[in-house]
């Protein structure tokens, strides 16, 4: 967002988590105002959910924006990270030939369609040899050193998978908020911008995407029992 500070308009972000309970229902954790998406702004964000009683986090998912991931990592130290496949597909083409996204494209989906991790782990392997004899070697690299980062969530339910590889009713969410604040242009203190966005997000909560079951738990907790017992 774009805010009046002594003067002169300056950048600042908005941070906002959601999350799924226990339940399986989906709510807005919090929205803090930060000068930008770095690791002060995203540790103290994150504490402040900490402090509130936020608890028991498995699985965060966000794009990877390392002020993020490694603040998440001291504050939530038992919780898994896994890298929005989306966002990481769109890295991939930023090293891609406009002509061979649509190939690329194809190949990437298909480490991600595999049975199991162990599947594909060894299919992003076979993609990799194939970006290199594309002459991809940039993309090729790229997958190889951080690829596996979109495949945590194959260590959660299968019914899961679809909504835990990417970040994208966040994103939605985020695009509804822009909607509301683009009028607006500058805002004329940081509080004015938060509150406008914060109102948004209470409307968000109270209609059914709250309030509809948005994930079946079950599967999850049963998992868990059974490594218990195993265990």
């Amino acid at each position: 967002m774009k805010r009046l500070w002594a003067g002169e308009v300056r950048n600042v972000s908005l941070l906002v988590a959601i999350g799924v309970t226990t339940e399986g229902y989906r709510e807005i954790l919090g929205i803090m105002e930060g000068p930008k998406e770095d690791k002060p702004g995203w540790s103290s964000f994150l504490r402040h959910l900490a402090d509130r009683g936020f608890s028991g986090v498995q699985l965060i998912v966000s794009d990877a924006c390392r002020g993020l991931v490694e603040s998440a990592a001291e504050v939530f130290t038992d919780a898994q990270w896994q890298r929005c496949v989306v966002h990481f597909y769109r890295n991939v083409f930023s090293l891609v030939p406009s002509g061979k996204v649509r190939d690329v494209t194809r190949m990437l989906k298909a480490i991600h369609a595999q049975e199991d991790r162990k599947a594909a782990a060894e299919k992003m392997q076979a993609v990799i040899a194939d970006l290199r004899t594309m002459k991809l070697a940039k993309a090729a690299e790229l997958l190889e050193e951080h690829g596996h980062e979109t495949l945590t969530y194959y260590g959660f339910p299968d019914s899961h998978w679809i909504k835990l590889r990417t970040n994208n009713p966040l994103e939605r969410i985020m695009r509804e908020i822009r909607r509301r604040t683009r009028v607006v242009g500058a805002f004329p203190d940081g509080k004015s911008c938060l509150n406008l966005a914060a109102a948004r997000l209470r409307h968000i909560a109270g209609t059914q995407w709250s309030t509809r079951k948005y994930m079946n738990m079950t599967p999850l907790f049963a998992d868990q029992t059974q490594g218990a017992d195993v265990a």
